[in-house]
C-alpha cells in the first residue's frame, strides 16, 4: 500500500471523527447491537429454554442483526465521499494534485473500512464477556467476523461508486439503498423462476452468503462473491472519476 493511501485513509478517518455523525452513528450501532445481544443471551438463559447452543442462539443473532444495521447506516457514510467533494469544489483540486485516481479511490475507501473495523471490535467485546463463564464455538464467530467484515467492505465499495456519480449527498445515499435493497430481495425473484435462474438469483443475493458465514461455514464461493463485487464497484468508480479527470 502506497504512503499517497495511507494518508488519505488517516485523513478520511480523522474526518470522519471530526463530524458528530460518526460519533452518533458509533453509539446508535452499539446501544442497538447490545439489546440484540442481551436479549437473545436472556432468553437462552430461562430454566424451560429449548435453545441448541449458546453460540448459534445468541452470538449468531447479535451478528446476523449488526449486518442490517451496518446495512441501514452505510449509504449515510458514503454518500458524502466524492458528492459533498465535487459540491464543495474541492475535487477539481484533487484532479489536479500528483495523487493517482486509484490512490483516491482506495484511500478513501480504506478510510470507512477502518472506520466499521472499529465498529465490529467494538461489537465483538460483547460475546467475548461471555468466554469468562461460557464455552462458545470460536471457528462459528471468527466466520461470522469475516462474513460482516466482507460484508462491510462491499457495502462501502458500492456507495463509494454512487457517491462518484453526482454532486448530491442525498441523491448518492438514495442510490445506494436502492442497489442494496435489490440485492436483498432478488432472491424473492427466485420463488418464481426457473431453477437456473432461480440459482443465480439466489447467488447475487447479498444476505445469502452472509448467512453461510454466519453458520460457521466458511466457502470460497462465498469469499469470491463479497471480493468480486467490491473490486467491481471499486474499478467502477476508478473509472468514472478517471474519465471525468481527463476531459475537466
Amino acid at each position: 500500500m502506497s504512503n499517497n493511501i495511507i494518508l488519505i485513509s488517516g485523513n478520511e478517518l480523522r474526518r470522519l471523527f471530526k463530524s458528530p455523525l460518526a460519533w452518533i452513528i458509533f453509539s446508535v450501532v452499539q446501544f442497538l447491537v447490545a439489546i440484540f445481544f442481551y436479549m437473545p443471551l436472556m432468553t437462552y438463559l430461562q430454566p424451560d429454554s429449548v435453545a441448541s447452543g449458546l453460540t448459534n442462539n445468541v452470538v449468531s443473532t447479535m451478528y446476523g442483526f449488526a449486518a442490517y444495521i451496518i446495512l441501514v447506516i452505510s449509504p449515510l457514510l458514503t454518500m458524502r465521499l466524492f458528492a459533498e467533494e465535487r459540491q464543495l469544489g474541492t475535487i477539481k483540486l484533487l484532479f489536479s494534485s500528483p495523487i493517482s485516481i486509484t490512490e483516491l479511490v482506495l484511500g478513501k475507501f480504506f478510510g470507512i473500512v477502518i472506520f466499521y473495523i472499529l465498529i465490529i471490535a467494538m461489537i465483538t467485546l460483547m460475546p467475548a464477556s461471555l468466554l469468562f463463564g461460557a464455552t462458545l464455538d470460536l471457528g462459528q464467530i471468527l466466520s461470522s467476523i469475516i462474513g460482516l467484515c466482507l460484508l462491510a467492505t462491499t457495502l462501502v465499495a458500492i456507495g463509494l461508486f454512487f457517491s462518484s456519480l453526482t454532486t448530491s449527498p442525498v441523491i448518492a445515499a438514495v442510490n445506494t439503498y436502492g442497489i442494496l435493497f435489490l440485492l436483498l430481495l432478488i432472491k424473492i425473484a427466485a420463488s418464481n423462476s426457473s431453477e437456473r435462474t432461480a440459482e443465480i438469483f439466489t447467488y447475487l443475493s447479498l444476505d445469502k452468503h452472509y448467512d453461510n458465514f454466519l453458520n460457521g461455514i466458511f466457502n470460497t464461493i462465498d469469499l469470491f462473491y463479497y471480493i468480486t463485487l467490491s473490486v467491481f464497484f471499486i474499478c467502477l468508480c476508478i473509472w468514472r472519476l478517471d474519465i471525468e479527470r481527463v476531459y475537466k
